[in-house]
């Protein structure tokens, strides 16, 4: 996750990991928010079906989709922004 980005969009593979950025910037919480909504909006699902599990304030996170019919690779193909 890459937080105060210009706007927020899938970056692509990054150390193995999926990279993130988000426009929200890491103060009080903002970034996860930001992060929580852009991945139920991706992934199709309300927003309480995506929670954080790990790294919650850091930015490498460990986050869980449920109800959601897409897999995490359709993530790196559907257009940014």
């Amino acid at each position: 996750m890459q937080p105060g980005a210009a706007r927020t969009a899938v970056a692509g593979l990054h150390g193995g990991r999926l990279k993130i950025r988000l426009a929200a910037r890491a103060v009080e919480g903002a970034a996860n928010v930001a992060l929580t909504e852009f991945l139920a909006a991706r992934f199709d699902v309300p927003k309480r079906e995506v929670a954080i599990l790990a790294g919650a304030h850091a930015r490498a996170k460990r986050v869980a989709v449920t109800g959601s019919r897409r897999g995490p690779e359709a993530l790196l193909a559907l257009p940014s922004g």
